[in-house]
């Protein structure tokens, strides 16, 4: 039998509380394209979040929420400087580029997923030349690739030197109910100069939904007709809200978060490999040589090696105690 509990925190199912929303907004008739009371109960549960006065879009994909995100805030002879190894860089297939007619990104180093602040201030001081994309906008990522979580102040010295230049920032919060449980305060972001974020909610345990959130209002002009361009203002959009209703009202958001990234903790503590980044929200990392691996994916545990050349271990809100002794026995005898 093949296990992918741990390929991914997208393999888990969807956690109850959002099924059980679902399953209430399927109920009447109602205005659509994201204009209905379902729609706008959850916006206003993502602002009280955010403690923030925002716009708040449901979207289908991180990949489309990131794209538009980005391609709102650098125009195609331009481009994002975003860490080398996040998801728009590396795993997005050029999404950013296509959505924004051109749009470029810069890829920069800094260990454990998070950016350098001196690459950052290296990218930041290059000239404008006619042969390059010069840079607008910066893409952080809370929690990072790596599992990594930066805090509010760290992200602070970041964004303060892209706003010092007069760009934009996105930030990629795929797992942000991960970086939440940790310990980031969502109620900060507001207040860093973030310009849209992007609200995970597949891999906090929903079913296929993100929230875009517009802090600048100038870029919520016309956002909706961006949205229906790119195939991403579905006309049933209560069912992209709806998860969201369930797992902010009940706490389930950073609950199950929480969970997850206590399951990482305890594999972490099960594992023989050594392990490669700090273990701080949902994932862990470890050096793992090509035939171990081997020996673990013919033991019916699927995982992946990742772009660093370490195996990733991915725990979500449904991974089990018992998933995880398991598969801590596994990795000992293939040791």
């Amino acid at each position: 039998m093949a296990h992918y509990d741990f390929a991914s925190d997208n393999t888990a199912p969807a956690a109850p509380e959002a099924m059980d929303a679902v399953v209430a907004a399927n109920t009447g008739f109602t205005s659509g394209y994201g204009t209905d009371p379902i729609t706008a109960r959850a916006a206003d549960l993502v602002r009280e979040m955010l403690d923030a006065d925002a716009e708040v879009r449901f979207v289908a994909s991180g990949t489309a929420a990131n794209a538009i995100s980005v391609a709102a805030l650098a125009r195609p002879f331009e481009a994002v400087l975003a860490h080398e190894h996040a998801h728009i860089c590396t795993d997005e297939t050029g999404a950013p580029g296509l959505f924004g007619h051109g749009v470029g990104l810069i890829g920069l180093p800094g260990a454990s997923g998070k950016i350098d602040p001196a690459a950052l201030e290296a990218a930041l001081a290059q000239p404008d030349v006619s042969y390059r994309q010069s840079a607008a906008a910066l893409s952080v990522t809370n929690a990072t690739e790596y599992g990594t979580v930066y805090d509010a102040e760290s992200l602070r010295r970041l964004i303060s030197s892209v706003k010092a230049k007069g760009y934009g920032v996105h930030l990629d919060g795929a797992r942000l109910a991960n970086a939440a449980a940790a310990g980031f305060d969502l109620k900060a972001i507001s207040r860093l100069g973030v310009d849209l974020l992007v609200v995970g909610g597949t891999k906090a345990g929903m079913p296929p939904t993100e929230a875009v959130v517009i802090f600048d209002r100038d870029l919520a002009r016309r956002f909706d007709a961006r949205l229906k361009q790119s195939g991403q203002l579905p006309s049933k959009g209560r069912f992209y809200a709806a998860p969201f209703i369930g797992m902010l009202g009940s706490g389930a958001f950073v609950r199950h978060a929480a969970h997850a990234n206590a399951m990482a903790r305890r594999l972490a503590d099960l594992t023989p490999f050594p392990i490669r980044h700090p273990v701080e929200a949902n994932a862990v990392f470890v050096e793992m040589d090509d035939e171990r691996l081997a020996r673990l994916h013919a033991a019916g545990w699927f995982v992946y090696r990742f772009l660093d050349g370490s195996v990733r271990f991915m725990c979500s809100w449904a991974t089990t105690p018992e998933a995880v002794d398991q598969l801590g026995e596994t990795l000992r005898q293939v040791a």
